[in-house]
């Protein structure tokens, strides 16, 4: 016995040459994938990057050949002269009007709608659910002729309630919420009880609190879907000069006369100012919004 340990015991020794092999295995792999995650990274941003690019251009720099990602020198004054060109600020108080509204509203019907089916006991709460969520199938393109007729027979054809009310009783946000409330534990609602609220203080200062993230999730989509939102403004939307929104503001630098491209990127990029700012302000909600609400993947 004590002559096979003695003869087993050289084969366990590990070498120096062993140990170091895994030490750059271990280092090489993480540099591998952090120089792939660059590349399409890379890939992602470049029409970001081109479009920032582009709205310092000349103008007869924009298509030339050879192509270049910048020009010969910043032209600055690309952007002045998009403020100027069209009543792109009006667009751009119109949009914020638009959004700041829209989100709010739909926020707050959303968080109502939420608490009501996950933790309101009511008959056939379950099989309205359903129906209220198949609603998300439907596509856009699909609704936007009833919604029209419907806004015709109402008189809202070319006005803002046109543009903001039929979007804020989305499934998505009841959605979003609901899944957020049915993860809060019962006994909260209970010890409220206890302590002599009824429904509507238990909503109002316990459950709405916590829920800050989540809501603050949902208003982001819905802002970014309310300033982005082109079709249905067009449709909707007759005076395009004094309610007009930034979507149709961009398309009006494509007129008869040419495509403007030196504008319209530097237009492109003061637009992108209201999300990205908001994105900036909400992060660190965003990223405890999305793990709480069933959006990371659990």
């Amino acid at each position: 016995m004590t002559a096979e340990l003695t003869a087993a015991k050289p084969q366990n020794i590990k070498r120096p040459r062993d140990i170091k092999r895994p030490q750059a295995k271990s280092r090489i792999r993480p540099a591998i994938g952090y120089l792939l995650l660059c590349l399409i990274a890379l890939a992602f941003l470049s029409p970001l990057i081109y479009m920032v690019a582009t709205s310092f251009k000349d103008p007869a720099e924009v298509f030339g050949i050879p192509p270049t990602l910048f020009g010969s020198a910043f032209r600055w004054q690309n952007y002045t002269e998009a403020l100027n060109y069209l009543p792109f600020l009006r667009f751009m108080g119109n949009g914020l009007l638009v959004a700041g509204l829209g989100t709010i509203l739909n926020v707050t019907v959303s968080v109502l709608s939420g608490y009501a089916f996950s933790r309101l006991r009511w008959r056939g709460r379950n099989l309205i659910f359903v129906v209220f969520l198949a609603t998300l199938m439907i596509p856009q393109e699909v609704l936007v002729v009833p919604m029209f007729v419907m806004m015709q027979q109402i008189g809202w054809v070319n006005t803002f309630q046109s543009l903001i009310v039929p979007w804020a009783f989305t499934a998505f946000g009841a959605f979003l919420l609901r899944q957020f409330f049915l993860g809060v534990p019962q006994e909260l609602d209970d010890a409220a009880r206890v302590d002599g609220a009824g429904t509507v203080k238990t909503f109002l200062l316990v459950m709405l609190p916590l829920a800050g993230p989540t809501l603050a999730v949902l208003a982001v989509f819905s802002f970014i879907g309310y300033w982005n939102s082109f079709l249905w403004p067009l449709i909707v939307i007759n005076d395009v000069s004094n309610l007009g929104t930034v979507p149709l503001g961009l398309q009006m630098f494509f007129s008869a006369q040419g495509s403007q491209w030196h504008l319209v990127m530097a237009a492109a990029v003061i637009s992108m100012a209201p999300t990205l700012l908001l994105l900036i302000l909400l992060q660190k909600h965003l990223v405890k919004g999305i793990a709480t609400s069933g959006l990371g993947g659990r």
